[in-house]
């Protein structure tokens, strides 16, 4: 089976999957789990290690998150979690006293940097990025949540800020300034 059957790569109104190909440019690219193939990678919850500020992580969800915590000690608790999505668990579940002031104005610049060091780091992760062209990308979540609706889209509605982010960390990369 062709790598793409187990994502979503539409183009105008029709569907691809399995082995067929489409015939031009992809408009839209949309992804959720980290294990899907190819486009898994542009899930945080992706394993492969990043180093942020200096820092080792496990995952770009580990870093990412990693500037939510105020306290080290919170911040050390969270990482240790033993996969990445107890970490964004954990890190959604602190204690409003816990978190970094003004995350809400900040949380999007840090994950841009995530990004961008996820993607440069790691030829082959930046190589699925740039082939996607101009493609639209989408983080397409199946539950309606807050945190659903703003990193991605639930049946087409959501400010998919995780598909915008990974566009201009594209754009970036497509530029060289990176």
């Amino acid at each position: 089976m062709n790598e793409i059957a187990s994502c979503h790569i539409l183009k105008m109104d029709k569907q691809f999957t399995s082995n067929q190909a489409p015939s031009s440019v992809l408009n839209e690219i949309r992804f959720y789990r980290s294990n899907e193939k190819p486009y898994g990678v542009f899930s945080n919850l992706y394993r492969r290690t990043i180093i942020f500020e200096g820092v080792t992580y496990a995952t770009s969800e580990h870093a990412y998150q990693a500037g939510k915590a105020r306290k080290d000690d919170v911040r050390e608790w969270m990482l240790s979690a033993p996969s990445p999505s107890l970490v964004a668990m954990v890190a959604h579940g602190l204690y409003v006293w816990d978190v970094t002031p003004n995350w809400s104005k900040i949380k999007f610049d840090r994950m841009r940097a995530v990004l961008l060091a996820k993607f440069s780091q790691h030829e082959d992760l930046r190589k699925i990025l740039l082939d996607t062209g101009n493609a639209r990308l989408v983080e397409s979540a199946t539950v309606k949540n807050s945190v659903n609706l703003e990193w991605g889209e639930v049946n087409g509605q959501g400010k998919n800020m995780l598909g915008v982010l990974l566009m201009e960390v594209r754009s970036s990369l497509q530029e060289g300034n990176q």
